[in-house]
C-alpha cells in the first residue's frame, strides 16, 4: 500500500513525533468518540473503586482514528504504566513470555495490529489473559512437563483495522470492544483548533473548516494536512493561516475540497474515460491505472465508495451520477452536466 498519500490514514514516517506532541493525556481532552469515552469512565471509575484493574479492552476501527492515543488515555486515566509493542513484533512465544513476566501489577499492554499475532503466540496468551497465568513448556517428547508461572494481574487493551481477522478465542477474551468511528466535521475543527493551539498557529475560522474538510472525518489526516499547511503559510505567507493561502497551499497539494487526491481522481477518470463510466474489473482497473489491486481496494476504494462516488456490482465498479457531478462532467445518457 502506498503509505506516502498526504492523505493515507496510515501513520507515516515524521507522524510519531507529531502525534505525541498533540496526543490528549485526559478523557477530557479527547476530542469525538462521545459514547465510547462515557463508557470508558464509568469502567475505570469502577475498576478504580474496586482497586482492580479494568477489564481487557479491544479497540478497533479504521487507521488514523486515535486507537493508540485512546489506550494512552486509559492509561493515565487508571494511573496504570503502559508497555506498548505489536502483533508483528512479537514473533516467538518467548518473547510474549518475557514482556509478560516484567508487567507489575494493574500495568497496561497496548498490543497494537494484535491480528497479525503469530498463532503459537496467541494460544499463550488465553490462559494470561483469562488466568493471569502462563504456561511454560519444559523439555521435549515424553518427558515434557508444563511449568504455570503466576502473572500480577493486568489489562491487555488490543488495537485493530482489521476485527474480522482476529480469532472467536481471542475475542471472547476482550471484556470490553468498542469500535471507533470517524469523526464528525465539527469535532475534525475542535481537533484542528487544538492542534493549532499547542503548535502555537494563527489561524482564521475560514481555514480551519477548509482544513477539516479534506481530512476525510479523519485526525491523523487532518493533523498532517494542518502541518503542511503551516509550512506553506510559514513560506510563502506571514506564518498566519488564512484561508485564501490555505486553498492556494491545497491547490499545490492537489487535494481537492473533498479530501481527494490525484490518484483518487485518477481512478474515477479512468473509469469513466476508458471504460465509459463502468462496469470494469478490479483486475482491469489495476492494469489501466499502474496501482495495484489490493492499494485500490484497501486504499483509494472505501473513500470514493463512502462519498458515493463509486459503487461495486457483480460485473465491477462504476462511477456514480455523484462522481461525474464532483468531476464536472457529463454522464453518459445525459445532454446536461449532472
Amino acid at each position: 500500500m502506498d503509505n506516502n498519500r498526504l492523505i493515507s490514514p496510515i501513520e507515516r514516517k515524521g507522524d510519531e513525533a507529531l502525534d505525541l506532541s498533540l496526543r490528549p493525556k485526559t478523557l477530557r481532552e479527547y476530542i469525538g468518540q462521545e459514547k465510547i469515552k462515557q463508557n470508558l469512565e464509568i469502567t475505570i471509575a469502577a475498576a478504580k473503586k474496586r482497586g482492580q484493574p479494568i477489564e481487557h479492552v479491544l479497540l478497533y476501527g479504521a487507521p488514523g482514528l486515535g486507537k493508540t492515543t485512546l489506550a494512552h488515555v486509559i492509561a493515565h486515566e487508571s494511573g496504570a504504566n503502559i508497555r506498548v509493542t505489536s502483533g508483528p513484533a512479537i514473533e516467538k512465544s518467548g518473547d510474549l513470555a518475557a514482556i509478560l513476566t516484567n508487567l507489575e501489577e494493574g500495568d497496561l499492554l497496548f498490543i497494537d495490529e494484535i491480528h497479525r499475532l503469530n498463532k503459537t503466540v496467541e494460544e499463550i496468551l488465553y490462559p494470561a489473559m483469562e488466568d493471569y497465568a502462563l504456561d511454560i513448556i519444559m523439555g521435549k517428547g515424553p518427558s515434557a512437563r508444563t511449568l504455570r508461572l503466576d502473572l500480577p494481574k493486568f489489562t491487555i487493551i488490543g488495537a485493530t483495522t482489521l476485527a474480522s481477522l482476529l480469532s472467536a478465542p481471542l475475542r471472547d477474551r476482550f471484556g470490553i470492544t468498542h469500535h471507533l468511528n470517524f469523526y464528525e466535521t465539527s469535532d475534525i475543527e475542535k481537533i484542528i483548533q487544538r492542534s493549532a493551539g499547542i503548535l502555537g498557529i494563527e489561524m482564521a475560522p475560514e481555514a480551519k473548516t477548509a482544513i477539516a474538510n479534506r481530512s476525510r472525518r479523519t485526525p491523523r489526516i487532518a493533523n498532517r494536512l494542518l502541518k503542511r499547511v503551516r509550512d506553506y503559510c510559514e513560506v510563502k505567507g506571514d506564518g498566519q493561516i488564512t484561508l485564501p493561502d490555505c486553498l492556494e497551499a491545497f491547490k499545490m497539494l492537489e487535494v481537492d475540497e473533498l479530501g481527494l487526491d490525484l490518484i483518487d481522481r485518477r481512478i474515477l477518470e479512468t473509469i469513466i474515460h476508458k471504460f465509459r463510466g463502468g462496469p470494469v474489473g478490479l483486475n482491469t482497473l489495476a492494469a489501466a491505472t499502474g496501482e495495484e489491486m489490493d492499494t485500490i481496494e484497501n486504499m483509494y476504494e472505501p473513500y470514493l465508495m463512502q462519498l458515493g462516488f463509486l459503487d461495486r456490482s457483480p460485473r465491477g465498479r462504476l462511477v456514480t451520477a455523484l462522481g461525474y457531478e464532483h468531476l464536472g462532467l457529463k454522464m453518459p445518457g445525459t445532454g446536461k452536466l449532472i
